[in-house]
């Protein structure tokens, strides 16, 4: 039931992931650039997208405010939308994120967190409508994870988006399908520059493949990559 993962990334040149620390080109701007990026992924039809913690954080910037009284919570999942679609989806191992509301513009939440995480978050999370599935094994068993969204709540498309660390996990355990990249006209260039995808000390090298299935020039300067992935 595993959902078809498209990696959907906007870079530099040397792949630099922050577009706000990029060089500038007379090309284009940061906002067409990313306006591009939001237009492809909205034609490459996900039922769902997906990004890491800190990425997510980005975008709902709540505090933690668990209810005076939890009750029972639901385990290993539960979903107050079926039907929602697309879903907006945070891989949440250690449950430091929290919502004021149950959608990011306008797609539903759905949290994957870690075996461990504390009654009083789901029942947070519960409150505020945010759906949330629960990891059953100790070590966050991501296939197993997406089995569940495909099973559940029918998707069957996934868009990831980053950060850097939730790309690297996902390629390094074979679950990418195909990369999307957008190139900017742009370079990073810092020592401690962060590429759009990372994995540890080990790196992906003898994990992945990639082939380039076409190559597109678009506005403001932007080239299109996209290769299929298959395992190493």
């Amino acid at each position: 039931m595993k959902p078809h993962i498209i990696c959907h990334m906007l870079a530099s040149l040397d792949g630099g992931l922050h577009p706000s620390r990029y060089t500038t080109s007379p090309d284009g701007t940061r906002a067409e650039w990313s306006g591009l990026y939001e237009q492809i992924h909205g034609d490459l039809e996900g039922d769902a997208w997906i990004v890491g913690r800190v990425t997510m954080a980005e975008m709902s910037k709540a505090v933690a405010h668990p209810p005076a009284h939890s009750g029972k919570v639901e385990r290993p999942h539960h979903f107050a939308q079926r039907d929602a679609g697309p879903y907006a989806v945070a891989l949440d191992v250690s449950g430091k994120l929290h919502f004021a509301k149950p959608d990011v513009g306008g797609d539903h939440v759905v949290v994957l967190l870690g075996h461990d995480v504390a009654d009083s978050h789901l029942a947070e999370l519960a409150a505020d409508g945010v759906s949330y599935i629960v990891s059953e094994t100790a070590e966050i068993d991501l296939a197993a994870m997406l089995d569940v969204l495909g099973r559940e709540l029918g998707i069957r498309r996934l868009l990831l988006e980053g950060g850097a660390s939730i790309n690297g996990s996902f390629f390094a355990v074979g679950l990418v399908d195909e990369l999307s990249l957008l190139i900017a006209p742009a370079l990073d260039a810092r020592a401690a520059n962060q590429g759009f995808v990372e994995f540890g000390e080990s790196g992906l090298a003898g994990k992945m493949q990639l082939s380039l299935t076409s190559c597109e020039t678009l506005a403001h300067g932007l080239i299109h990559l996209r290769y299929a992935v298959s395992p190493g």
